[in-house]
């Protein structure tokens, strides 16, 4: 099997390519990536280049889409445009990237008769209040809230419309929020996390009550490989782990885990059309194709999430001073 992997060399898709490294052997991966600030090579450090090869390359580019496309038997479409801050700021490279990108990739998948599993997000659903007993599923209806979320749920369509429209091979996961290495310090818990290792107080927008359902990365992965083998063509899958926790809650485990006071955090402006709560129902991937998460334990995933940014300072510090030099511009 060879799989061309797009935004491999993203945080999501790099702990992707490690995954299936290491539980597909005898599996070659074409790591599709802009390398963009989100992409960095060095996530793919340690891997045989026998069997994994960077191709730096944009999904915007048709010929290179194309030629990737017809040399796989499969696609994992992960490149995205995925931080709602940058988005309310900048809208365009989400339109670009989630939406023109996306079409590209169905357009090669449609020409070379090519599997491919779409990646989205459970933003595309909007937001639940904090009592609703409902969880999203897969028949939740699409209410995007931002630029971002907007731009996936048109990605999740056209692949829908392809599919019914042309045969293409594919199917759609929506994730809740991932954690885990080799997370740009732009994300909520990373930023937090290299914040206190840099001696000042974490950030948390407005209230905190915002709730995120939370999933190790390593789970995401397993999911998404369970539906690349198994899943039912045309079929949309959710992936969670039953991880709801508020942003306060997690920033206070934060601190605690670091040995800190929990109340020793900064309160800063809200982001505007802030999501109040996410939740997912992932009965289908559980009932249909027997998947389950391995990290059920928030506090322990987060205590390793927190030990690996300590041990990779040479990762994260060349992002970070820029990172929070943008925060800073715009008030959080």
């Amino acid at each position: 099997m060879k799989i061309v992997v797009t935004g491999g060399a993203g945080f999501i898709g790099s702990n992707f390519v490690r995954y299936i490294y290491r539980e597909r052997p005898d599996w070659r991966i074409d790591v599709f990536d802009k390398l963009t600030y989100a992409g960095d090579r060095r996530n793919l450090e340690g891997l045989d280049e026998n069997r994994v090869t960077l191709i730096e390359a944009d999904i915007g580019d048709e010929q290179a889409v194309d030629t990737a496309v017809a040399n796989c038997d499969a696609i994992v479409h992960f490149a995205a445009e995925s931080h709602n801050d940058n988005s309310l700021q900048s809208p365009w490279p989400f339109v670009e990237t989630n939406v023109v990108g996306t079409y590209h990739i169905l357009e090669a998948a449609r020409k070379h008769n090519k599997r491919l599993h779409h990646i989205s997000t459970d933003e595309v659903y909007g937001d639940l209040s904090l009592d609703d007993p409902v969880k999203f599923t897969p028949n939740t209806p699409y209410n995007p809230s931002s630029p971002y979320s907007s731009t996936k749920a048109s990605s999740d369509l056209l692949v829908r419309a392809w599919v019914r429209s042309f045969g293409v091979q594919a199917t759609i996961s929506n994730c809740s929020n991932n954690y885990g290495p080799y997370q740009h310090v732009e994300k909520f818990i990373p930023r937090q996390i290299t914040e206190i290792i840099e001696g000042r107080k974490p950030k948390l927008y407005g209230s905190g009550k915002n709730v995120r359902d939370w999933i190790h990365t390593e789970d995401h992965s397993s999911g998404v490989l369970t539906i690349l083998e198994h899943g039912r063509i045309s079929e949309t899958y959710l992936i969670g782990a039953d991880g709801e926790k508020n942003n306060k809650e997690v920033v206070e485990l934060i601190l605690e885990l670091m040995g800190k006071n929990p109340d020793d955090y900064e309160h800063v402006s809200d982001r505007p059309g802030h999501d109040l709560r996410y939740a997912i129902d992932a009965s289908k991937l559980h009932n249909e194709l027997g998947w389950s998460p391995n990290y059920t334990d928030f506090k322990e995933g987060l205590s390793q999430t927190i030990d690996w940014y300590k041990e990779h300072e040479d990762w994260w510090r060349p992002q970070k001073a820029e990172t929070e030099a943008k925060y800073r511009e715009i008030g959080r």
